[in-house]
């Protein structure tokens, strides 16, 4: 009998030239992004002074990844997902750049700013669930939880850098951001164009309707029980974290904290979801898929009623980063254990319907903050937040199904839904 070849090792992310040039187009797409976006109320305001306005365009980069959300899905897993990355970056270049000219021009308006806008939100909504897809073939199963986690730090940082960054570009010209916004979406582009994605065959009997495929992938996460619990721990997480945010910033005001304390708090929030992101890979290696989501939702019961107790803003940013610290890592825990047990025609709608999840909790948390801060006081709201990350955390370290999660999908290969 001859001997079976040896099993070369998988490429480390370091080496891997694919996923390199696509973290490394993503964190140009993503500085520009942030930049632009900061810069957009700043932009309606300086030409309208219209606050209402401001709001309808911020509100509808929110609204355009709400509608794209679930078709983004679908037209995910049934085309090309390269050529949607590419095409989103196009898109976004040629509405930036259509923005810059009218800008510089003076024939901005709140329509066309609106239109672009719509066209930032939608193209976030398909290039999110395109990249999350291609994942697991670009990058062997043992590295996936490390590319997951830098996925996060990139974004992370880049929302960090481009909110820092856009105020200044727009003190120095009101087109600015917007020029770099497009000039790094172009090198995005081009960054992308280097990239190979394995050919993926077409799914067996053709597209369905837009509608029947997106329910289908819906049908599919509610049957599997691991995907569904982790899909409610993500939602639970967003709901009640956004909820006593909302709380503590209103309380915070009432107790008089200055204004730039609460930027601090802020600040703080997005620093400690970097550095949580960066040790995310070493974090999720030592406690497991189980012991990663158990930990965050523990974290928040326990740090959350302290900020009560605390009326210093950046004592309380302190308290914001330590619980910013675990999210990456039960979210590269959730990621890594929902790519693997999902078959490859199911993973763009697997990832759209769970960004659609999250986002509503994310929109329904404050709106559940501002009720509690105007019943009781602003005291008692936390209490009540944080009671309710507590009793999430006993469901979530008693749950059976969380339990059952490995650190490491067993073969690598999807299950069946159970």
């Amino acid at each position: 009998m001859t001997a079976a070849p040896p099993v070369s090792p998988p490429v480390p992310l370091s080496r891997n030239r694919d996923y390199r040039l696509l973290w490394g187009s993503q964190a140009l797409s993503e500085f520009g992004f942030h930049a632009a976006v900061i810069a957009f109320p700043l932009l309606v305001l300086a030409l309208t002074g219209s606050a209402a306005a401001s709001g309808l365009v911020m509100g509808t980069i929110a609204a355009a990844q709400m509608v794209v959300g679930l078709p983004a899905g679908v037209l995910v897993d049934r085309y090309d997902r390269k050529a949607i990355m590419l095409g989103c970056e196009a898109a976004q270049a040629v509405s930036a750049i259509s923005l810059v000219v009218a800008v510089w021009a003076g024939a901005a308006t709140v329509w066309h700013m609106v239109a672009v806008a719509a066209v930032f939100g939608a193209s976030a909504a398909l290039f999110e669930p395109a990249e999350n897809a291609s994942l697991p073939t670009l990058v062997a199963d043992d590295h996936l939880p490390t590319a997951v986690a830098m996925n996060t730090a990139r974004a992370s940082m880049g929302q960090l850098a481009g909110t820092a960054t856009g105020g200044f570009l727009f003190a120095v010209g009101r087109f600015v951001p917007f020029l770099v916004d497009a000039v790094t979406h172009t090198l995005s582009f081009v960054a992308l164009l280097f990239v190979r994605l394995p050919r993926r065959e077409r799914p067996p009997g053709g597209a369905g309707p837009l509608g029947r495929e997106a329910l289908a992938g819906l049908r599919w996460v509610w049957r599997e029980r691991r995907i569904r619990v982790t899909v409610a721990c993500a939602v639970v997480l967003n709901l009640f974290f956004s909820a006593f945010y909302l709380v503590v910033i209103v309380l915070a005001e009432s107790r008089g904290v200055p204004s730039g304390e609460v930027g601090v708090m802020a600040a703080m929030l997005g620093v400690g979801g970097v550095a949580g992101a960066l040790v995310a890979p070493v974090l999720y290696r030592r406690l497991g898929s189980y012991g990663a989501i158990v930990a965050v939702f523990w974290a928040l019961a326990v740090f959350a009623p302290v900020t009560v107790l605390v009326d210093s803003g950046y004592l309380i940013g302190v308290l914001f980063a330590l619980m910013a610290l675990f999210p990456p890592t039960a979210n590269t825990a959730i990621m890594t254990d929902q790519l693997l047990r999902t078959p490859d025609e199911l993973r763009g709608r697997l990832t759209s319907t769970l960004v659609l999840a999250c986002g509503a909790a994310g929109a329904a948390g404050p709106a559940l903050g501002g009720s509690l801060a105007q019943i009781v006081p602003g005291d008692r709201a936390i209490l009540l937040c944080a009671a309710g990350m507590a009793t999430a955390a006993v469901l979530a370290t008693a749950s059976p199904t969380l339990r059952t999660l490995s650190r490491r999908h067993e073969e690598g290969q999807p299950t069946q839904p159970d």
